[in-house]
């Protein structure tokens, strides 16, 4: 059995077999490196030379294949790529549907679907499609396109198509292969344009991304499309009333179900409060957010950022595939590219018509020549070709000088097929004059290979007229805001005490109820053994027997103020402090005391704003003490670090403390800048320094459409897009401004004090083309006024004091028309009240941004101080002597 089983076997062939098997893991490694190139080149990425994937490339070669004009079945379509496309009906209707919801290169008829709403086009049998006007003008010229074989060997298809635009920057692209991925955000289409023709010029470039459904994006971190970069794009969200907001467009990657769904799922875990939402959206996106009573629009703004998809971070990694590998490249250096391969294939293009142009005259000049000179009379002495073709040598040789090239046999076999009725009929005038255009033509394509690039900025100038009407940015790009959560979200959490065993948490529920609080919300607690821990929101958590103050935390408050006295030891000395909690770190416990085992608290106050207590220590009767009572004042101590021990207060044993007389606050009033960038208010000095605030102090505002609004000073203000004047709101302040009427076509002015109210006021008349031309706080302002020139008439240019010109009138009063003269322009001169006021201030840090009401206030307050001088408020106004 043994001989049987190894019969035939060859030990010396069987080892040479073995060194020849490809073991298993081998086959794998081979096997994947070629899926994962196949996936790479073929599937994923798009190539750098026309900005297109494979099967997009041969969607468009197929319906110029059979375009006529005509709308085509996209099912039929579908069909004649199949023959290019290898990948079944699927991919290609999917990538077809891809492409004509970009409306840039496909005519597209029919429910194509939705990119707002996410809804899917219509079966392929039910819509058509043919390449648009721009698509037929840059993606196709058979003479310049690279061809070759299909899948099957069956048919040819294009290479690269000659795209002669940034299509993918125009498209943008998205793709994963095996172990690489790729995403080119969609650029603006006439920016494009723009940036191709400086990028010619040599001149540096710098584009950014731009989205069908528009939207604002923060484009600081793109970093040229590069792996790395990401950009912030915001929904763009208004205040429909004080009850109502509503969405009118939506951040790139995301529907309106999407939307609407992120928003209903933060509101279900309380993060914002909202009664209902509506979907009107149809052609434009509209999506209603009702708002329960008593919630603050702006408040939820911010909340939708920082809690939905109304604000999503999008990360570029552009990478397309150059030269049969894929490349890391920034979006800047792909337009470069593509402005220098439109340059190039425009050179082909004249190259190629330079030679057909020239080859026209060149035959046209031998047909001239022929019939001219008679050369076909003695065809019938030759009776062969040889002989003839000779014969015509010999007659042409005296003429070869005034040719552009050598004749060849094909020129000859050309002049021997002119029919005999043309050769009757041939006019020489006519032929001159064919021959003249000719000339001119081939000129003027020499002319144009010799300055290329000014032919290809003139081409881009071109396509930017014929196609770029209605191609305008959609998305707002501008500096946005970092919004913080916990600033922004509700309170959607209860918080629950047991002082006596020292236990916090949302879960205490038969425990004392302290406050709401949301559940990102850290929470500070102070303990009477002078302990103080910062610990999340929790179902429970432990602080520390005798709880005596429960908070919530917020992280570098250096306004509120910790006022403490406490004892050190069981039987120490009494020490008080004032200090601030800037920042801790989370669940560690902190000791507020000097550390002495047994210290007790006997005071502690929580001061928002600073607030300095007076109390009583009421001290224990001991013999040879003479006073019992000490009065002590917070105000007189400095706020210094938690860590701070404290001042003595007495080395006697305490009885109790007594509230002598609630405090004021010791701080001084927290100055606000306005971001013109952002449109907010900060306390980081960027931006226009707005004032001091405390209190009821409010912000004063009007927009270029002529309402006027008074706002608080709460950071989460949202103001208007078009503010033309913030500042500091001062009651007795007066305002002078001047709007064109849009019902009168005219100029009018008006001085007036603002009210004291909640609600918009409109300053100009209500007519949609009324607008607030000029406004201005200063407290006696020159207007210098400009007029037009008129036939007849030469009207001198005016200099108006408002103050005595313009009468103090109602708020609501239409005003004084500013002159019956066509007006050209109308400039705010430079009192001499601010001239003044930038010399008294000259050398002053602080001035730098200040608005006028504020350079006033404090060039006033250096006069006073300096020169001991009176001012004096007359008629309202403030007005001082120099």
């Amino acid at each position: 059995m043994d001989n049987q089983l190894f019969e035939g076997f060859d030990s010396e062939n069987n080892h040479k077999d073995v060194d020849n098997i490809t073991h298993v893991s081998g086959m794998f490694k081979n096997w994947f490196i070629d899926y994962a190139s196949y996936v790479i080149l073929e599937r994923a990425v798009p190539a750098i030379n026309d900005g297109l994937k494979p099967v997009q490339r041969r969607i468009l070669h197929s319906m110029w294949e059979l375009e006529d004009g005509r709308y085509n079945k996209v099912a039929n379509l579908i069909g004649n790529t199949m023959k290019y496309h290898p990948h079944g009906d699927a991919s290609i209707g999917d990538a077809l549907v891809g492409i004509g919801q970009k409306d840039l290169l496909i005519d597209c008829q029919g429910n194509w679907g939705n990119i707002l709403t996410g809804d899917s086009a219509a079966a392929p049998r039910y819509i058509e499609a043919r390449l648009s006007k721009f698509g037929l003008d840059v993606l196709f010229n058979p003479k310049v396109t690279d061809w070759g074989l299909s899948y099957d060997g069956r048919n040819k298809e294009p290479i690269n198509l000659p795209v002669k635009f940034p299509l993918l920057l125009a498209h943008g692209v998205e793709g994963i292969a095996v172990g690489l991925a790729c995403k080119i955000l969609p650029h603006n289409f006439n920016e494009l344009i723009d940036a191709c023709i400086q990028s010619l010029k040599g001149k540096k470039i710098s584009i950014y991304p731009d989205f069908q459904t528009g939207g604002i994006a923060d484009c600081n971190d793109y970093k040229d499309g590069l792996r790395g970069g990401k950009i912030k794009v915001r929904a763009r969200i208004k205040e429909l009333n004080a009850k109502t907001l509503i969405i009118t467009e939506i951040p790139f990657g995301t529907t309106t179900g999407s939307l609407i769904e992120s928003i209903l799922t933060a509101n279900d875990k309380g993060k914002i409060k909202v009664k209902k939402v509506e979907d009107n959206t149809s052609e434009n996106v509209e999506i209603l957010i009702h708002l329960q009573p008593g919630i603050s629009p702006d408040k939820t703004i911010d909340a939708l950022y920082a809690f939905t998809n109304c604000e999503v971070s999008i990360s570029g990694n552009a990478c397309v595939i150059e030269n049969e590998k894929p490349r890391f490249i920034g979006v800047s250096e792909i337009l470069k590219n593509s402005a220098q391969q439109t340059l190039e294939i425009l050179k082909r293009e004249l190259e190629i018509e330079k030679f057909e142009l020239e080859e026209k005259w060149h035959f046209a000049s031998l047909e001239k020549i022929f019939i001219k000179e008679e050369m076909y009379i003695d065809f019938k002495k030759y009776t062969t070709k040889e002989s003839l073709y000779q014969y015509l040598y010999e007659s042409f040789k005296s003429y070869k000088k005034k040719l552009l090239r050598e004749i060849t046999d094909e020129d000859l076999h050309r002049l021997t097929q002119i029919p005999m009725i043309r050769i009757t009929r041939f006019d020489s005038i006519k032929a001159d004059d064919a021959m003249k255009e000719l000339d001119e033509k081939i000129a003027q394509a020499k002319h144009h290979l010799n300055n290329i690039t000014e032919y290809a900025i003139d081409f881009f100038k071109t396509i930017k007229k014929k196609h770029g009407e209605g191609k305008e940015r959609k998305t707002e790009i501008k500096q946005l805001e970092i919004i913080e959560a916990k600033q922004v979200v509700l309170a959607n959490e209860k918080l629950f005490v047991n002082r006596t065993e020292g236990f916090i948490g949302t879960g205490l529920k038969k425990d004392e109820f302290l406050f709401e609080c949301s559940d990102i919300d850290d929470i500070i607690a102070f303990t009477k053994e002078g302990k103080m821990k910062v610990v999340k929101v929790a179902d429970k958590a432990f602080i520390g027997k005798d709880i005596l103050h429960v908070g919530i935390f917020k992280k570098n408050d250096e306004r509120t103020t910790y006022n403490m006295i406490y004892r050190d030891g069981p039987k120490g000395i009494t020490f008080m402090k004032r200090f601030n909690v800037v920042g801790v770190t989370r669940d560690k416990e902190y000791d507020l005391t000097k550390g002495s085992p047994g210290s007790t608290v006997y005071w502690f106050t929580v001061n928002p704003n600073g607030e300095a207590d007076k109390v009583i220590v009421h001290l224990r009767q001991v013999s040879g003490l003479r006073k019992f009572e000490l009065d002590v004042d917070f105000s007189e101590m400095e706020v210094k670090a938690r860590t701070a021990v404290g001042n003595i207060v007495t080395k006697y044993t305490v009885n109790k403390i007594s509230l002598k007389e609630k405090g004021t606050s010791t701080l001084a009033g927290e100055d606000f800048w306005f971001d013109e960038n952002t449109h907010r208010l900060n306390k980081e000095e960027r931006g226009t320094y707005i004032g001091k605030f405390s209190g009821d102090d409010k912000i004063l505002t009007v927009n270029a459409a002529g309402f006027y609004k008074l706002y608080t000073y709460d950071i989460l203000n949202h103001f208007d897009d078009d503010i033309i004047l913030i500042e500091k709101f001062i009651p007795t302040q007066i305002l002078t401004c001047i709007y064109f009427d849009g019902e009168s076509k005219s100029y009018f002015t008006k001085r007036f004090t603002p009210e004291v109210t909640t609600a918009k006021v409109q300053l100009v008349t209500e007519n949609e083309h009324s607008r607030m031309e000029l406004i201005t706080s200063q407290i006696n302002p020159l207007i210098e006024i400009k007029f037009s020139k008129e036939k007849g008439q030469n009207i001198a240019d005016e200099i108006l004091k408002m103050a005595e010109f313009s009468p103090l009138v109602n708020i609501k009063a239409k005003g004084k028309k500013l002159s019956t003269y066509k007006i050209k322009e109308i400039n705010l001169k430079e009192s001499a009240e601010i001239s003044a006021a930038k010399e008294f201030l000259e050398g002053d840090t602080e001035k730098t941004g200040l608005s006028p009401m504020e350079l006033h206030r404090r060039a006033m307050e250096k006069l006073n101080r300096d020169n001991n001088k009176d001012f004096l408020d007359g008629d309202s106004q403030i007005t001082f002597d120099f």
